[in-house]
């Protein structure tokens, strides 16, 4: 376990490197001068040649590229070019608005996923079963963004409900204003969930440990809860783990669409304002917290299922 857990590790830092390398190689093909950018077009071509070099603009992109490693390894990501605030604090202090929204996506889709997949597989065939799988298949097909719109325009524009824009401050203004980002990046979710759990607890109903367990006697519900249920939601938590990276970007467009803080809205206006060092540090962390969340996915699958600990 200790072995596959440090070989894990290694992967993810590489995947880190190899998706930031290939992000900076994007950047430097990309139309416009930063300096330019941030000194306007009147800028003389002197000073537009010192701020290249001071942002280390000058030197090739291999050159570049280690430096900005380096630099990492010194918990150091940068300056930001407009206001020469530290690249990391900007970023840090937008992220949690976005990890707020995504755990709670996560949380709620996760577990009316699980039960409306559970319940679907034991009625199967039925009309719930048929509804659900309705209802699944339909909102796995709508995008994020559209569901935002329509949100917006269902539950705060016609009803009044519930506000549509900015974060909110306090507790229970924060909690109202997440209600509706978080239905709309995680109401796909359910879907995905759903069939997922159903798929899973059908296979399993017919497994022989199944079959020998009601032979001994035992309740129903008991057999369900431990013998098929527990092992029926090991992929849901491998689809939650790997889906981390849709819901990163999935939040790109709810926050812009909802007007919330967010590392998905710092990433589109420094994009749009050719803030290199902050596109590549919030990049950066998101990368991270993408490969964080698959590892410890398949760390917990290997906790839960004997079989994957004995093959470790």
């Amino acid at each position: 376990m200790l072995f596959y857990t440090a070989q894990r590790l290694v992967l993810s830092v590489v995947i880190v490197m190899v998706a930031v390398s290939i992000l900076k190689l994007m950047l430097h093909v990309v139309p416009g001068d930063p300096a330019v950018l941030v000194l306007g077009p009147r800028a003389t071509p002197e000073l537009i040649e010192r701020t290249r070099e001071a942002m280390g603009l000058d030197r090739p992109l291999l050159m570049q590229l280690v430096t900005f490693f380096g630099n990492i390894l010194r918990g150091d990501l940068g300056q930001d070019v407009f206001t020469g605030r530290a690249v990391s604090r900007i970023v840090f202090e937008q992220l949690p608005y976005t990890l707020i929204l995504i755990a709670v996506a996560i949380m709620w889709s996760a577990v009316l996923g699980i039960v409306l997949g559970a319940y679907s597989a034991l009625r199967r065939n039925t009309w719930f079963d048929t509804l659900s799988g309705v209802v699944s298949v339909g909102t796995i097909s709508i995008p994020a963004f559209v569901m935002a719109l329509y949100s917006v325009l269902i539950f705060a524009v016609w009803l009044r409900w519930l506000p549509a824009i900015g974060a909110g401050e306090g507790f229970l203004d924060s909690i109202t204003h997440l209600i509706l980002p978080a239905f709309a990046i995680g109401v796909s979710w359910v879907g995905y969930v759903a069939r997922m759990v159903r798929a899973s607890m059908l296979e399993i109903m017919g497994q022989p440990h199944v079959r020998m367990a009601r032979a001994f006697g035992l309740p129903e519900r008991r057999i369900t809860q431990s013998h098929i249920l527990k092992i029926a939601v090991l992929p849901a938590v491998t689809l939650i783990g790997t889906g981390v990276a849709h819901l990163f970007s999935a939040a790109v467009f709810v926050e812009v669409i909802f007007a919330r803080p967010g590392i998905g809205a710092l990433i589109v206006q420094a994009v749009n304002e050719r803030n290199y060092p902050i596109v590549l540090g919030a990049v950066l962390v998101t990368t991270g917290i993408i490969v964080l969340a698959t590892l410890i996915s398949d760390l917990v699958i290997a906790l839960l299922d004997p079989r994957q600990r004995e093959e470790l």
